[in-house]
């Protein structure tokens, strides 16, 4: 028996089941395979660690095409070379899922003595490079130094030219710098034009090359950071090295496929799962217990 759910895409309509859902207009069939994912019982491994045949690769420049192999496996890894602005694309969409991946920075930088930049990029829709021919229109969890665990909106257009409306709303916080934080129970805030930056962003921090902000809970530069994206329904839960940092809900859309950023910055991963959600009673309690020991 599989351990996963085939949420089929008609005219439409969610199948779960028995249970029909309105899907989103933009989770549609314009690429990718005309299913969404559920994982149920057991843990789905999109990267089989030999090769790249569960993802499609996008480069500004040369789109679908790779002619100097940006994107490889190394030692077991995706090595994501940073020679380019694009992605690695799951080929497969999901929804109601607990990612699990950990990442470490390369050697190559983009050059401009800024931080180093990537990022798990959720909910992906529309077809290829919709968003300013680089990305998807999707909602991203950032892992630029100093900025792990900050959330992005990322609109983009589907194959009509329409706006795809990624959406959502997080409870915030006014930092004395005017900018918001993630903040439990704070101020509900939808998005309007700025990211969504995680719970300790550092007041004043200086976005160069391998720095760190004064609370940062990511690994150091030389070391692996574990992130974890929980993706329960219409919201999304951000932990970095287990963690908490970050949350938005009435999140649109709710489904699509997962993107590992290319952003001119050499980045490995490794050890990309999608666990099933807890059941929804030990689920409360498990994360219940994480915020007590983040301290929110």
């Amino acid at each position: 028996m599989r351990g996963y759910t085939f949420v089929v895409l008609i005219p439409e309509l969610l199948l779960v089941g028995a249970l029909v859902l309105i899907a989103p207009a933009c989770c549609g069939q314009d690429e990718g395979r005309d299913i969404v994912i559920v994982p149920h019982k057991e843990v789905i491994h999109p990267f089989n660690s030999t090769d790249l045949s569960g993802f499609t690769t996008w480069l500004q420049l040369t789109g679908a095409k790779d002619p100097a192999s940006d994107y490889r496996v190394t030692d077991g890894m995706i090595h994501v070379g940073g020679r380019g602005m694009g992605y690695l694309a799951t080929v497969d969409s999901y929804r109601d899922y607990h990612l699990s991946v950990e990442y470490k920075w390369g050697e190559r930088t983009d050059g401009s003595g800024n931080v180093r930049n990537s990022g798990i990029l959720l909910h992906a829709t529309g077809p290829p490079g919709n968003a300013r021919g680089i990305w998807m229109a999707s909602i991203e969890c950032q892992l630029a130094q100093g900025c792990e665990g900050d959330i992005i909106c990322i609109r983009g257009n589907d194959k009509d030219g329409n706006t795809i409306p990624v959406s959502f709303i997080s409870d915030t916080r006014m930092a004395n710098d005017g900018r918001t934080r993630w903040h439990r129970n704070g101020l509900k805030t939808a998005y309007a034009g700025k990211q969504f930056w995680w719970s300790n962003h550092e007041v004043g921090f200086q976005e160069r090359l391998d720095t760190r902000g004064a609370d940062d809970v990511a690994s150091p530069l030389g070391e692996w950071t574990k992130v974890e994206c929980i993706c329960d329904g219409a919201r999304i839960t951000i932990k970095i090295n287990g963690t908490i940092v970050n949350e938005c809900y009435d999140v649109y859309p709710t489904a699509g496929r997962i993107l590992l950023e290319n952003e001119k910055n050499e980045v490995l991963f490794r050890n990309l799962e999608l666990r099933p959600l807890k059941p929804l009673r030990l689920r409360g309690r498990a994360e219940d217990s994480d915020r007590h020991s983040a301290g929110q």
